[in-house]
């Protein structure tokens, strides 16, 4: 590429933008790969969107924009992962604490005070996998409890 002059130099970025998304375009059809670095990892576009089919693979801008919206959509579903596996947790505490008529607010509250250091996953694991160790967590705040009063 030929510059006449000094300004129209330094507003040029690199390549042509054609050949650029051209050399994007190919890499995304075949199976070579184009390092692209998302959040610290480095992934290619093309597995991005190698199982699109039609002008959602072949059209630079369409993948593109789709990746995009997908990466998106990943970004949230992280988040409402971690809220649904709090809320199971929640559940899962609540009913193991009716079974041994204890409310899981007063247990939360008692093993604080009792300087237990469990947290909702740890007590729900507990709760499965061996329900007498439960039954005793859930005993001592309640001893505590009392003994204040």
């Amino acid at each position: 590429m030929v510059f006449q002059t000094l300004v129209l130099f330094t507003r040029s970025r690199g390549p042509d933008s054609f050949w650029r998304n051209r050399k994007i375009f190919k890499l995304s059809a075949v199976s070579f790969c184009l390092f692209f670095f998302v959040t610290g990892w480095c992934h290619t576009i093309w597995e991005f969107f190698q199982h699109y089919i039609g002008r959602r693979r072949n059209c630079y801008s369409i993948a593109i924009r789709n990746v995009h919206r997908a990466l998106v959509y990943a970004t949230k579903g992280r988040k409402l992962k971690k809220q649904d596996m709090k809320d199971l947790w929640d559940v899962r505490l609540t009913a193991a604490c009716e079974e041994h008529d204890f409310s899981y607010p007063l247990l939360a509250e008692g093993l604080s005070r009792c300087n237990i250091l469990l947290n909702r996953k740890s007590l729900t694991d507990l709760a499965i996998w061996e329900p007498r160790s439960f039954k005793v967590i859930c005993l001592m705040p309640s001893v505590r409890w009392y003994q204040k009063e």
